[in-house]
């Protein structure tokens, strides 16, 4: 990969050519890279860490006030992903290729907050299951992919640690939200505290992307956007489905143990909410550190096998966190977790852009991330499902444990360095 800092290399030349130390287009690229890099931050905290992670705090609310099963409460993520995902996924991948991850963004913003404060005002699974839609929606158009492509369009040799900066709002959004939705609850109710909670995402993050810079290769980007022969030739490669398949077996043994882990705490274990809450936080705690520590690693050694550790880590978590009986193993088990967590999401942007180049990103991670939704969307309903039958999260744990190794050893098979060269100036 050609190593530059984020897409200053024109600018550099320019200035030393004329004998100028900083530019006004080096200023200006500057400054854009920390607008998208702070903007990034902030929609991954509400899209991601507010609205994804934080609704599974609510779910034992709904069991105890409606009367709903384990597997119906966790079954609202996995209808509204196998229905929106397929759908939509491609598609926003193709509107962010050909216009910008902006507009994109915007209208996820939008989806996700008025899902949740749809969400706090039902009272049947029908209209659970319309807003979950709506969340699921919101997530695909204002989460994870366009901030990856907008971050990858600004950033090279410093992409990693842009990335781990950005989705470190995706941990301190998660290891917050338990404590603000305690918070809401303590003083208006469960229901309230997600209307809250919807207008808090809306209110924080849309201004944020109004104002966001799609990029500075965006023109030259839009006039050679490769046809559908680039994509076609990447889906008969054997490392896009290698890439494909960990990712969504890593995804499902994270969003598996991630949406049912309240669920046990508070029913099973009886811990105390405030108790649950901290464990809670203390995984999207540590799901900073693995950010951080996965985004330095992938700008310093083959992104393949950062990825690799990723996937174990996520693995060795598991175990201890529905089998541990006492705190001490608990937590420790939560901070090896959270940090696998941490990197999980992260890595696949990152391991995209090293093997398929940039100009094909945006609708490779429609996919990718479509596939991974559907797995992040089944894993835990069949993880309550399987506890309803059972009684016990012992057989669910070893199977999530399974579907991490599955993951991990896909990851092998994958090239240890970029195969197709990137073509854009970034």
């Amino acid at each position: 990969m050609r190593e530059s800092k984020p897409l200053l290399e024109n600018a550099e030349c320019k200035s030393r050519e004329g004998g100028i130390p900083v530019s006004d287009e080096q200023r200006a690229i500057q400054s854009g890279a920390l607008q998208v890099a702070v903007t990034a931050f902030v929609i991954l905290f509400c899209i991601v860490g507010l609205a994804l992670w934080g609704l599974p705090f609510y779910y034992d609310f709904m069991v105890q006030q409606f009367g709903w099963t384990r597997a119906q409460v966790t079954s609202g993520n996995a209808l509204s992903k196998l229905v929106v995902g397929p759908v939509f996924g491609f598609i926003a991948g193709w509107f962010i290729d050909r216009f910008g991850p902006r507009r994109v963004m915007m209208a996820g913003i939008l989806m996700a907050g008025g899902a949740l404060v749809g969400l706090g005002w039902v009272s049947t699974l029908g209209m659970f299951y319309l807003f979950y839609s709506f969340n699921a929606l919101g997530y695909v158009c204002g989460g994870p992919l366009p901030n990856q492509v907008l971050l990858s369009r600004w950033f090279d040799k410093s992409r990693g640690k842009a990335m781990g900066f950005a989705y470190l709002g995706i941990g301190i959004g998660g290891a917050t939200v338990p404590w603000i939705s305690h918070a809401l609850v303590q003083q208006f109710g469960w229901q309230a505290a997600l209307r809250w909670l919807g207008l808090l995402i809306i209110a924080v993050s849309l201004p944020l992307a109004f104002f966001v810079k799609e990029g500075p290769t965006r023109s030259g980007l839009d006039r050679n956007l490769p046809g559908t022969g680039a994509v076609m030739g990447a889906f008969k490669t054997l490392s896009f489905y290698l890439l494909t398949f960990g990712s969504m077996c890593s995804i499902a043994a994270v969003s598996g143990t991630q949406q049912n882990l309240k669920l046990f705490l508070s029913l099973d274990r009886h811990f105390t909410q405030s108790d649950a809450a901290r464990v809670l936080s203390l995984v999207l705690s540590f799901s900073i550190v693995g950010r951080l520590l996965m985004g330095w690693l992938a700008d310093r050694f083959s992104k393949k096998y950062v990825m690799l550790l990723t996937y174990l880590l996520v693995a060795a978590g598991i175990p201890l966190l529905f089998l541990g009986h006492t705190k001490g193993s608990l937590y420790a088990s939560a901070a090896v977790f959270g940090v696998g967590l941490g990197g999980d999401y992260m890595i696949i942007p990152l391991m995209t852009a090293e093997i398929f180049g940039m100009q094909i990103l945006g609708r490779l991670l429609g996919v990718i991330l479509t596939a991974g939704g559907i797995a992040e969307a089944v894993s835990p309903w069949l993880t309550g499902r399987l506890r309803d039958a059972t009684g016990s999260y012992s057989e669910s744990c070893f199977v999530l444990v399974g579907i991490a190794l599955l993951g991990a050893a896909a990851v092998l098979g994958l090239p240890g360095q970029r195969k197709i060269q990137q073509q854009t100036s970034v």
